[in-house]
């Protein structure tokens, strides 16, 4: 049996000329998620007699913060991981998808390795109540240096009434 192979038309495809090379528009990694979150470049310098207000928020989908036994969890993890070499935890707020603290540390390391251990705590427990894997927060916490009197007041308001804010009733 012979199979004779058809002839079929190879044209050339029109490509539009593009330049190509160099530094363009839109290019390099593009954010993740619907917010392009917080940047990378490096963070300012923190001096000891400094708190921060921290924010960190939660991945999409998960459940709410303030549902049933997750306030519980959370004040676990936040009584095992409020302090440690350098890094205190003073305030703390519980929103649906998100929390924010005032912390104290004796520099940026300091800071940045309490919160690292203390995200991971809280992580690990909130998957460990919802029974699943995977990540929990949708990228990294946010911070902003409190350098003087009034913005530490603002701060402090803003974290303690955030409840009050966000219309949430407590009992």
């Amino acid at each position: 049996m012979s199979m004779k192979r058809s002839k079929e038309h190879t044209g050339l495809l029109p490509f539009p000329r593009m330049n190509w090379g160099g530094r363009r528009k839109g290019a390099g990694p593009k954010p993740k998620g619907d917010k392009a979150g917080v940047s990378h470049r490096s963070r300012a310098a923190l001096a000891s007699r400094f708190p921060v207000h921290v924010t960190t928020r939660l991945m999409r989908g998960l459940p709410s913060l303030r549902s049933q036994g997750v306030y519980g969890v959370l004040c676990a993890a936040f009584a095992k991981g409020c302090e440690r070499n350098g890094f205190r935890l003073v305030h703390y707020s519980v929103q649906g998808n998100h929390l924010h603290m005032i912390v104290e540390a004796t520099d940026r390391a300091g800071l940045s390795r309490g919160l690292q251990g203390l995200l991971v705590r809280i992580a690990r427990a909130l998957n460990r109540l919802w029974r699943r894997v995977g990540k929990v927060f949708s990228d990294r916490y946010h911070d902003h240096i409190l350098r003087t009197p009034r913005e530490v007041r603002h701060a402090l308001a803003y974290v303690l009434n955030n409840a009050r804010r966000h219309g949430v009733r407590l009992a």
